[in-house]
């Protein structure tokens, strides 16, 4: 399975190659460096635009509400099974584009622990939940967290509480912000310990890119100098340098193939003029997020397959997870300028395990940051009993926008089979496709720590000095950017969909790596373990190509 390079690589749609990839986010861009670089051939299908850094631009309005960053193929949303779906009811955040939503991400890249791997055999069964353990463990994906690191970029410094790790960080920290110092203040008095947050956005020139410049606009914006470890800014271009590698923006996805033999031999596709095409591939490899990967396997049922490709369990789509959440806004007495810099620049996980005295499972660690702190948004997020206008509102806020930060608690997200992405029998997108349905309601421990957690963030806020704090307490979630869990991992073909090398059970050359392959929500910050992830299936679905074993 090898092709011969080439300065640009451009397959005929009639051509076979070694991969198709669809979805070129986090784990598709490191899937399309992977294959490309061990000497493979590849197209990577995606269905958004590809955007020069030249086209990112600050535009609050642009990006966060008229959509940009939102879902662009419509959906229904509902809390349990029992309601009747309502279309685009809640919120997905994943973009569209080269380099998917990875272009968009805050950059804050925490590892898993090795506890994450293995909770189920440590608590024991959870009630209404499906908590498993990994089929892989920490130290087996470290060697990989450790390339994301110095392959993609992070910025960091070892601290009290992290896991082993085989190499340092290839970057000192980013400065410290406002928040940051107040973080560390907060948690000296209350018996934490504060360390420097590991983020993807460079902190000194790396791998031919430049540092960060400070601009204040990484939550949900591209980067115009290419510092923030997109797989657009980091990995991709080395793909493509092989000569190797086709990224075909604009490819709506409709199906994946699969012959008499049972084996996929490539992908049914809508090009940038509508028209369908099929592009052939020896190995088809699904890495679109964790809607929209279960959601093309559903998509693709035929008459061997009449609930979906992959789904000999059932599993497909099930097991949603979100991460949640406990946050608290405070107001103090001097300017902090949170909307400056990166979003975040100090962290503390001393709480990060699960402690059965709270009575619920779950943990979660915190970081202190500005949050959607631009001038729209944050002229919404007033203090309780306050209007958002009137000659109150623009004295608090023009004394207030420049003094506020967030303290924010990000939590687990416990696999319960009733959440999950399964076809709307009616809606559909303007290819005709079955547009997805969301069920989710989070389970009544996840609701628990996320409250434990803002209760947390209270106290923080209060032993730092805020003057004034408030917050919406949590209640189940809405919308959600991280979309974990719907094709999970595991040994057993009755209770998963993918194997510990991500070759579905089912079909022997169709693997799915993105999100949905996750079997623990972790933490929160779910990308640098999608990234890590997508590097050792790369290697390992090379390498059984190699052998002849695809």
């Amino acid at each position: 399975m090898q092709a011969q390079p080439s300065r640009t690589a451009r397959y005929a749609t009639t051509e076979t190659v070694d991969f198709v990839i669809v979805g070129s986010g986090a784990a598709g861009g490191v899937l399309a460096k992977e294959l490309s670089t061990r000497g493979h051939s590849v197209v990577v299908l995606e269905q958004g635009p590809r955007r020069s850094v030249s086209e990112f631009r600050h535009d609050e309005q642009a990006v966060w509400l008229d959509g940009e960053l939102l879902s662009k193929t419509p959906f229904s949303w509902r809390q349990t099974e029992k309601e009747v779906a309502q279309p685009n009811a809640g919120g997905l955040i994943y973009a569209s584009g080269v380099g998917g939503s990875s272009v968009h991400m805050t950059a804050n890249f925490w590892r898993l622990r090795p506890i994450d791997f293995n909770e189920r055999s440590v608590l024991g069964d959870i009630p209404g939940a499906a908590l498993a353990d990994w089929p892989i463990t920490y130290e087996e994906l470290e060697p990989y967290y450790t390339k994301v690191d110095w392959e993609v970029g992070v910025s960091g410094a070892s601290g009290p509480t992290d896991p082993p790790r085989s190499r340092p960080y290839p970057m000192p920290p980013l400065p410290v912000k406002s928040s940051g110092v107040l973080l560390e203040r907060a948690a000296a008095k209350l018996g934490y310990r504060a360390q420097p947050a590991p983020m993807a956005i460079l902190s000194r020139p790396f791998n031919g890119r430049p540092a960060c410049q400070h601009c204040g606009f990484c939550i949900g914006f591209g980067c115009e100098y290419n510092a923030k470890g997109s797989s657009l800014a980091s990995v991709i271009p080395v793909a493509e340098a092989t000569g190797r590698c086709e990224i075909r923006p604009h490819s709506h996805v409709r199906a994946v193939e699969v012959d008499a033999r049972g084996r996929a031999t490539g992908v049914l596709y809508f090009d940038a003029s509508k028209t369908e095409q099929r592009q052939r591939a020896r190995a088809v490899i699904l890495a679109a997020n964790g809607v929209e990967t279960p959601r093309l396997l559903l998509m693709s049922e035929n008459s061997r397959h009449p609930d979906g490709l992959a789904n000999s369990s059932g599993m497909v789509g099930q097991h949603l997870m979100f991460n949640g959440a406990g946050v608290t806004q405070g107001e103090y007495e001097h300017p902090l300028n949170e909307h400056r810099s990166v979003e975040v620049s100090r962290i503390v996980m001393d709480l990060y395990d699960s402690d059965p005295k709270r009575g619920f499972y779950g943990g979660g660690g915190f970081d202190a940051r500005g949050g959607i702190w631009f001038p729209i948004f944050a002229s919404f997020n007033v203090p309780e009993g306050m209007r958002g206008w009137g000659a109150e509102w623009k004295a608090w806020f023009a004394h207030a926008y420049t003094r506020s930060m967030q303290l924010y608690g990000h939590t687990t997200s416990l696999a319960v089979a009733s959440n999950n992405v399964t076809l709307d029998p009616t809606l559909k997108d303007e290819f005709q496709r079955p547009a997805a349905r969301i069920t989710y309601e989070d389970h009544p421990d996840d609701l628990a720590t996320m409250r434990f957690f803002q209760d947390r963030t209270r106290e923080m806020h209060e032993a730092a000095g805020a003057k004034r704090i408030w917050g919406a307490p949590p209640t189940v979630q809405r919308f959600t950017a991280h979309l974990l869990g719907t094709a999970r991992m595991g040994n057993d073909p009755r209770t998963s969909v993918i194997d510990r090398d991500h070759r579905t059970h089912d079909i022997r050359n169709l693997f799915v790596c993105d999100g949905s392959s996750m079997v623990t929500s972790g933490r929160g910050q779910p990308t640098m373990t999608i990234m890590a992830l997508a590097f050792r299936a790369g290697e390992r679905i090379s390498e059984a190509a190699k052998r002849g074993e695809i």
